[in-house]
């Protein structure tokens, strides 16, 4: 692991250094999950972002497949 150094408002270092789970497991450990978290957030909006992208918004999907449902046919049983 690498040392860093970060600066916060004492008002929320307060808050933080309060918290039971801080106090249980210390100051770095929660801040390495929440950056974590944070990143794990990050990705999943950008997934989400790159599919509404590729695919567009459901009203431009269903406006490009006007008139094909009446061309198929489903087999009969």
């Amino acid at each position: 692991m690498k040392p860093i150094q970060i600066t916060f408002d004492e008002a929320l270092l307060e808050r933080l250094d309060a918290h039971p789970a801080v106090r249980e497991r210390g100051r770095s450990a929660v801040l390495r999950e929440a950056a974590a978290a944070y990143l794990a957030r990050k990705d999943a909006e950008d997934i989400a972002h790159r599919y509404r992208t590729g695919y567009g918004n459901a009203a431009g999907l269903d406006a490009d497949l006007e008139g094909w449902p009446g061309e198929g046919a489903w087999p009969e049983d």
